[in-house]
């Protein structure tokens, strides 16, 4: 998964936090279901994006958005998402936070290229 900023509509929508902490485990069957469950929710009606980052410590922040709460319930309700949900409480998690919020506003910045002037 590389590290990007997702694409957003105007809000509202909703954010989808996960906070994990990794154990030593299954490294490499990790990252292939971390991957197939980004595939998979980008095929789900309603889902908007995703933005994630792990540290070296094994912390990590996933942030999914969905245009509402009924795309996030079809989602948790997704029979191989929870499966691999299932196998990370068995495998992958020493422990994790799931917090669902709903955005009221948004803004950013980014520095322009170099030679490049903002407007």
């Amino acid at each position: 998964m590389s590290a990007s900023f997702a694409t957003l509509p105007k809000p509202p929508y909703y954010a989808v936090i996960f906070s994990s902490l990794r154990t030593d485990e299954g490294d490499a069957a990790y990252g292939e279901a971390a991957e197939r469950m980004v595939e998979l929710a980008a095929q789900q009606p309603g889902y908007l994006g995703v933005e994630s980052t792990r540290g070296a410590d094994g912390f990590g922040i996933t942030v999914s958005y969905w245009a509402d709460e009924a795309s996030i319930l079809a989602w948790k309700r997704n029979l191989e998402h929870a499966a691999t949900r299932e196998r990370g409480r068995k495998e992958w998690y020493a422990q994790f936070e799931l917090r669902v919020a709903q955005v009221e506003r948004a803004y950013g910045w980014s520095q322009p290229a170099r030679g490049q002037a903002h407007e």
